[in-house]
């Protein structure tokens, strides 16, 4: 059982909450967070590479050049890998790069990000982030409080607060359900609505 400080929407103490997780460093497991963070990336690749092999490239029907005679080491097509313009081995094809994950270990994963910036300062559990829209607001808010590169985490993804974060390049907008532990990595400091936190917490327990 771990006491959490819950911030209002002006990202001032407000009271105080308790989570059934464990947030002492041995929480924290590196290369499951590694393993999560390479499987997001490789499955963000397009993996749309290709060249053409000797079957695939036009014409190469007619034989080069005689057998014999020409000093030349035998041809039989234009095609061949051996000749200029000829197809490619063991060239690069359509493939996807997508790896397996179970649930558990991203779970895993999650869970260890969310200690480690419980640990560092850089967890802040918000009751509610009210927001207009705009990203001229939602930028001076998280100016002030020296949070510009900040993961925002809210329960609907159709807030106005993502939205209001989507202009901005040192910051992002998520919802619960689509947080991604590469984001959470990735910002520095992970700003996250109490209800929200609520929901992820009793996943992670």
């Amino acid at each position: 059982m771990t006491e959490l400080n819950v911030l209002n929407n002006k990202f001032e103490n407000k009271e105080k909450i308790k989570v059934d997780l464990d947030f002492t460093p041995e929480a924290i497991n590196v290369p499951v967070v590694h393993q999560v963070v390479k499987a997001t990336l490789a499955s963000r690749r397009q993996g749309n590479a290709c060249t053409k092999t000797k079957a695939e490239v036009s014409g190469g029907g007619k034989k080069p050049f005689k057998q014999k005679g020409t000093g030349n080491a035998r041809q039989g097509s234009t095609r061949s890998p051996l000749m200029p313009g000829g197809g490619t081995v063991f060239g690069p094809r359509p493939r996807s790069y997508e790896q397996k994950v179970n649930k558990k270990v991203v779970l895993n994963a999650l869970r260890s990000v969310l200690v480690d910036k419980h640990l560092a300062g850089k967890l802040l559990i918000v009751d509610s982030l009210k927001s207009t829209g705009k990203t001229k607001e939602m930028a001076t808010l998280l100016g002030s409080k020296n949070l510009l590169n900040a993961l925002v985490v809210t329960l609907d993804s159709a807030s106005l607060a993502i939205r209001a974060t989507n202009n901005l390049k040192t910051a992002k907008g998520l919802g619960v359900d689509n947080m991604s532990v590469y984001e959470a990595v990735k910002y520095e400091n992970l700003i996250i609505e109490k209800l929200a936190f609520e929901r992820l917490a009793n996943k992670l327990v």
